[in-house]
């Protein structure tokens, strides 16, 4: 699934190419892309817009279009925006035509990418801040920040860094290298990380996915960069999809585990599991219950 620098990757590559360009037509291939407003709407509005700048937010794509509208474009899982891809490509979910002849093809084969028109910047700030938490390598991501956006949660640290809404671009494959980077089992809840743990983690959260970015993000399934190219962070993950392999610190075996019913990569020595409670004393309570049907 793209993450932030796989988005990241992506808006590098089509800034140059679309920045300054017109749209002559867009085209939705598929209804089920568009989340609003109508296909009439979207075509009509982008038809002739000139495209002034090409952004991102956590995972999110924008093309901001001259007059104010926003274009919010999200790969989901599958998607990949192809920059003048040869005619017959599959899975074509939407088609834009620029001027000069170049052409911008949104390729989705699970069908869960989308795309939403918004009306002005404002429209977007607000749409964006409703789903996005503090993005990592931006001033509003401190470990204050981290700690208080856990504090009280029982729920374990990878399903928290995978929540949106508290923190935006983390996928599966950077929070299980970020984890591992900390030291940090995957298992752990969120609220119990000390001050130093979350200190370890923001900077390996930053460090993951500045990894990423440089490497031009990871094509383990579907991601290509707009020219086709496949990135190569895939290449140097520490545990992720590694499992039975040795852990690259202690020489140990990286297992696979599913937490939050994602499959999850780890090293349980350097990211010692946390240790289970014990039960409330279940003895004495029994005890005390049968003393009181004595008397």
């Amino acid at each position: 699934m793209p993450e932030l620098p796989e988005v990241e990757t992506v808006r590098r590559a089509l800034a140059p190419q679309l920045e300054g360009a017109r749209i002559v037509s867009a085209t939705v291939l598929d209804p089920r892309w568009l989340q609003r407003p109508t296909l009439a709407e979207f075509s009509a509005t982008l038809q002739g817009a000139r495209i002034e700048h090409v952004g991102r937010a956590g995972k999110y794509l924008i093309w901001e279009l001259e007059g104010g509208a926003q274009v919010l474009l999200h790969l989901r899982m599958t998607g990949t925006l192809l920059y003048d891809a040869a005619a017959g490509q599959r899975y074509v979910r939407v088609h834009f035509d620029l001027e000069g002849g170049h052409t911008i093809d949104f390729v989705d084969p699970r069908r869960f990418g989308t795309g939403i028109l918004l009306v002005s910047r404002r429209e977007r700030e607000t749409y964006l801040e409703e789903r996005l938490g503090a993005e990592p390598m931006t001033p509003a991501f401190t470990v204050e920040y981290l700690k208080a956006a856990a504090k009280g949660r029982t729920t374990a640290i990878k399903p928290f860094l995978l929540d949106q809404r508290r923190i935006a671009g983390i996928g599966n494959i950077y929070a299980d290298e970020s984890l591992f980077r900390a030291g940090i089992h995957p298992l752990r809840p969120a609220g119990k990380l000390t001050t130093q743990q979350w200190a370890a983690l923001k900077v390996a959260i930053e460090d993951a996915l500045q990894a990423g970015i440089d490497a031009k993000g990871a094509s383990i399934d579907d991601f290509r960069h707009p020219d086709g190219a496949r990135g190569s962070f895939q290449d140097s993950f520490l545990v992720h999809t590694r499992a039975g392999q040795e852990c690259p610190r202690c020489g140990g075996e990286i297992v696979k585990l599913y937490v939050g019913g994602r499959g999850t990569y780890v090293c349980e020595h350097c990211q010692p599991r946390p240790r289970q409670r014990k039960p409330v004393a279940h003895a004495a309570t029994t005890t005390a219950s049968r003393v009181g049907k004595m008397d």
